[in-house]
């Protein structure tokens, strides 16, 4: 990625960081392209030059998220079994380590929460984990080095990605804090473990 790439991807992420704070706080019928554009920092036209929508300028931020457990994956040890290289990295990815982190979470909520009422936004949701979801797939084969077939891959692949889905929204309609007992990351180890139960340990 050259310098000019690394700029509009760093103005995105500030893009989709000032939106997903602004749906969290107000909704999505409070949040316009030109709020988000004004707490982002930029002028209206640059927010139209990089989003189509307000709800499409989430998505960097949501991708962000799926991009650092599949990295976490990537990076476990290939001696451990698969279903608990995806437990581990599931879990990694969801810790809270710092305050940015509880903010990332609460943004996380808020956005899912004001999904359930914008078609828009749960289709941007929706696209995320379905990209996720394609781009676990050569991760998996590079890591199942000929041990699995095409539709197991596939399959495991739905799998992990429906799990980590599952628990992200489980904790955002609740009320259970960002770390500790009923925690993204609790949620994500024990739906993790149930849709992967029948892999070979």
């Amino acid at each position: 990625m050259n310098l000019t790439e690394r700029r509009k991807a760093a103005t995105q992420l500030e893009i989709a960081r000032a939106a997903a704070a602004l749906f969290a706080e107000r909704g999505s019928d409070g949040t316009t392209a030109e709020a988000i554009a004004e707490r982002a920092g930029v002028s209206l036209r640059t927010f139209y030059r990089y989003f189509r929508t307000k709800q499409d300028s989430v998505a960097p931020l949501l991708a962000f998220g799926a991009r650092r457990w599949q990295d976490l994956l990537a990076a476990t040890p290939r001696d451990i079994p698969l279903p608990d290289a995806l437990e581990q990295a599931a879990e990694s990815a969801m810790v809270v380590r710092d305050e940015d982190d509880v903010e990332s979470f609460g943004w996380t909520r808020g956005l899912l929460r004001a999904a359930a009422g914008d078609p828009a936004l749960l289709a941007v949701w929706a696209n995320v984990n379905q990209v996720s979801e394609q781009q676990l797939v050569p991760l998996l084969a590079e890591r199942a080095a000929g041990g699995a077939d095409d539709l197991q891959i596939r399959l495991t692949a739905a799998a992990a990605t429906t799990a980590i889905r599952v628990a992200v929204e489980a904790w955002a309609i609740g009320d259970a804090p960002a770390d500790g007992a009923g925690s993204a990351a609790e949620l994500a180890v024990r739906c993790m473990r149930e849709l992967t139960a029948g892999l070979g340990r």
